[in-house]
């Protein structure tokens, strides 16, 4: 299922076999939260930019349009039109980011909806049962995200906790896995790693699960606080206490250096909001930097956001256009700065996947971060 093909210190070059297709890691999951990527983009566009692996929010979708609603329709690849694999992710980050609206209790956590202010639960059976609903390639754990700055007492407590709802998510996928009616009873289930920035906690929760068996495992309750150097770290220290014949999973993370570095550290899946939100704002990534296309200096600039990138913006519009259409909030300026910093991440990741190849990845990092040091 998971095939390590070459390593270089750390860092692995993998691949997992999937029902929906294999995956080449290291790999950038595209963030599409409600079944669809912000900024107009849709799956047959993201197939053109090399994306391997959409990435869509368990919680967003049971609020709306409901789980219920996307198994009666095929799962999620169908109702989306999207035939390479998904990943969900559990809900347990809105334990983290709806902290407003959400009590958690041993059982799991009573939400009000952000939408309508609704009353909804979520414990890891319900999580999981979603899931399935949907009929993702991979479905996530259910967790509590912990705040990186939480006292060491809460942060135990929490992790336990999670512990025990990673063995009723397992039990509970196992039994749904088995049912007649489930539309994908491959469904692969990650763990997830918590522990903010104790490491004793992180790595005696990373042993306790990886005796659980799961297809793979994430570091979560990263990039929520902590500097740079911390989450760093973290990863140095948990990573080798994971199973390094499953993939690792990064959640939420980030920036190019961030990539880069997690790489180096044994990390081989990751996704961010930063390429698609960036790229909304006409923040654009570069390999000299990032670059803002608000900035007056661009007014008159006849030349592509990046000469001899293959995306579908530069291919076609200069920086003075897509400019023009970001200033007039045409929604086509956002539209073509969303593909190109997701075809950015992309290829960087395909970049990072060849010099890993070749065994050349501490010259390809080095050489990267150099060029993009406005990054």
């Amino acid at each position: 299922m998971y095939k390590i093909l070459k390593t270089e210190g750390r860092a692995k070059r993998a691949q997992l076999k999937t029902v929906h297709g294999m995956i080449q890691t290291p790999v950038f999951m595209n963030v599409g939260t409600a079944a669809a990527i912000k900024g107009a983009v849709s799956t047959q566009d993201l197939e053109e930019i090399g994306t391997q692996v959409e990435l869509s929010n368990t919680y967003h979708l049971h609020v709306r349009p409901g789980d219920r609603i996307i198994k009666e329709l095929g799962g999620l690849h169908k109702f989306m039109s999207w035939d390479r694999p998904i990943l969900t992710d559990s809900g347990g980050f809105q334990v983290f980011s709806l902290a407003g609206l959400r009590k958690i209790k041993e059982e799991g956590v009573y939400f009000h909806s952000h939408i309508d202010g609704r009353k909804i639960f979520m414990g890891p059976e319900e999580s999981m049962q979603i899931q399935s609903n949907l009929a993702s390639t991979i479905a996530m754990a259910f967790d509590e995200c912990p705040s990186s700055t939480a006292d060491r007492r809460y942060v135990e407590a929490s992790v336990a906790r999670t512990f025990r709802w990673l063995e009723r998510c397992k039990k509970e996928m196992d039994r749904l896995n088995g049912l007649e009616d489930t539309l994908n009873k491959k469904q692969l289930l990650f763990g997830i790693n918590q522990g903010a920035v104790y490491d004793d906690i992180r790595i005696e929760h990373a042993k306790r699960i990886s005796e659980l068996a799961c297809d793979g495992y994430a570091l979560g309750g990263l990039a929520v606080g902590e500097s740079h150097e911390q989450m760093y770290h973290v990863i140095e220290e948990t990573v080798p206490y994971l199973p390094q014949d499953k993939p690792t999973y990064l959640m939420g993370v980030g920036t190019p250096a961030n990539i880069l570095e997690a790489v180096e550290r044994g990390v081989d899946f990751f996704d961010c909001v930063y390429p698609t939100r960036n790229g909304r704002h006409g923040h654009l990534y570069t390999n000299h930097g990032k670059i803002n296309l608000f900035n007056a200096k661009y007014e008159l600039d006849d030349r592509p956001i990046e000469e001899g990138c293959g995306c579908p913006a530069c291919r076609r519009y200069s920086r003075a256009y897509i400019r023009h259409l970001l200033k007039a909030k045409e929604m086509l300026g956002m539209r073509l700065c969303v593909l190109h910093n997701l075809y950015f991440y992309n290829t960087m990741m395909k970049e990072i996947r060849e010099a890993l190849d070749r065994g050349e990845f501490a010259a390809y990092k080095k050489t990267k971060l150099n060029n993009m040091q406005n990054d």
